[in-house]
């Protein structure tokens, strides 16, 4: 029995290549949307028409931030509908041949970017692209949760939240030695392109969930006729765990883009022209922070009830967006290689950490809820809801800093949703020690 056991928690090869597979899809995802905030400044100014650049600064800014709330929203639009597409899709044609195409179709549409010469260009492509890296996600965290035994499921979820925001350190580093302008801005966009090799990886070399294929074959097997996939989340005692799933990833979304999408914008206000490499230094300390909690958070919670982790989270997040956001902005004191100020960088790393320990949570969290035949369609529809309902607070982006007087209290004001997830929480299904469901 001991052996058999042994034997069956054994890490075989096929778990190490899926585990590779799915980290450098997870990265190169974290890069892609990291990419275009990085980008969005130089990008945007070298296609301003000739009658708003004629009416000086203010007018090239406001038309500026107009399509970056547009060309942001198509991206989080994209990646809630290719979450639920290609999470189907999965759950139709198995993990690894869905997650292939989900790589290659982010992939040709991030080069398709180096071509764009107009705004409307860049928003169509970033749909495209938005498309198939939402479903990457909801695909590989089945794949790997599914490949890998039980008592590692934790350290998968680290790895899982921990390798897109090594994606976003590398765009951050990347903007630091190559810094974007209205010239070399399209470069970036085609090294986005660079997963495609991915795809050949994967085919040859990544084995298929043996779960799921046990899964597909009951399912074929069967003589009652089956239900959509999107159709049986929302039907049943599948209903409430998925709008609960929903809710609780809304308000991390939220959260999470009211916490850090104004970090560049505001750092290089407090930094000043004459220190440009300020905002590109904050996101890889955001980035940084953000890689160290997403690895540790399910290490941390995994022995927790679930709800009550989601809750310490939340917490968690509250006291590190009233701490940056809520407290004086000191730009003085002893700089961290001359760049940035040491409290300043100590406050920005804590807020990268407690706004993004989440995405290791939820790939431990979000595989529990569903049963293997639609655990990634449940998965996509959870996930990239919440970035749809993030949408609407990014088109109103502008006005909002506008009302409140600026990026620090807009950030304020936003994260205060947190308080709302410490409610939510209760609505959710307690999973913890339950193995994954068949």
């Amino acid at each position: 029995m001991h052996d058999a056991k042994d034997t069956r928690d054994a890490i075989t090869k096929g778990m190490q290549m899926t585990l590779l597979a799915g980290f450098l899809g997870w990265m190169m995802d974290g890069y892609e949307q990291a990419l275009f905030p990085t980008l969005a400044g130089p990008a945007l100014k070298s296609m301003v028409p000739a009658d708003i650049a004629s009416l000086g600064a203010k007018a090239i800014n406001g038309w500026v931030g107009n399509w970056m709330g547009i060309i942001t929203s198509a991206f989080l639009v994209g990646a809630a509908l290719g979450g639920a597409a290609f999470g189907w899709l999965g759950d139709r044609i198995g993990r690894v041949k869905a997650m292939s195409f989900s790589i290659l179709f982010y992939s040709i549409f991030s080069g398709v970017c180096y071509f764009a010469t107009d705004p409307t260009h860049l928003a169509a492509a970033r749909f495209m692209a938005a498309l198939g890296m939402g479903g990457e996600w909801a695909l590989g965290v089945a794949l790997v949760m599914e490949a890998w035994p039980e008592r590692h499921r934790s350290k998968m979820a680290g790895f899982i939240g921990m390798a897109a925001n090594l994606g976003m350190v590398l765009v951050g580093c990347m903007a630091l030695a190559y810094p974007a302008d209205g010239s070399s801005w399209r470069i970036h966009f085609l090294i986005g392109a660079s997963p495609a090799i991915l795809t050949l990886l994967i085919r040859l070399f990544v084995p298929e969930s043996e779960k799921w294929e046990r899964s597909a074959a009951k399912e074929a097997a069967s003589v009652v006729p089956s239900r959509s996939k999107i159709g049986e989340v929302f039907s049943g005692e599948l209903r409430g765990t998925t709008i609960a799933g929903i809710l609780m990833v809304s308000v991390v979304f939220v959260g999470t883009w009211g916490a850090v999408q104004w970090i560049p914008l505001w750092i290089g206000d407090l930094a000043g022209p004459d220190n440009p490499r300020a905002k590109a230094f904050a996101m890889v300390i955001v980035s940084v922070g953000a890689c160290t909690s997403t690895f540790i958070a399910p290490l941390l919670l995994a022995k927790l009830p679930r709800r009550r982790g989601y809750q310490l989270l939340c917490l968690f997040a509250l006291a590190a967006t009233v701490w940056i956001y809520r407290t004086p902005a000191d730009w003085s004191g002893p700089r961290l290689f001359d760049i940035f100020p040491w409290v300043m960088a100590f406050k920005v790393f804590t807020l990268g950490m407690a706004a993004t320990a989440f995405f290791g949570f939820f790939p431990l969290y979000l595989p529990e809820l569903f049963p293997t035949r639609v655990r990634a369609t449940g998965q996509g529809i959870c996930y990239n809801t919440g970035r749809l309902v993030a949408v609407p607070f990014v088109l109103l982006s502008g006005k909002l800093v506008t009302t409140l007087g600026g990026y620090q209290q807009a950030a304020a004001a936003i994260t205060l949703v947190y308080g709302i997830g410490l409610f939510v929480a209760f609505l959710g299904k307690e999973t913890s020690g339950q193995v994954l469901q068949d």
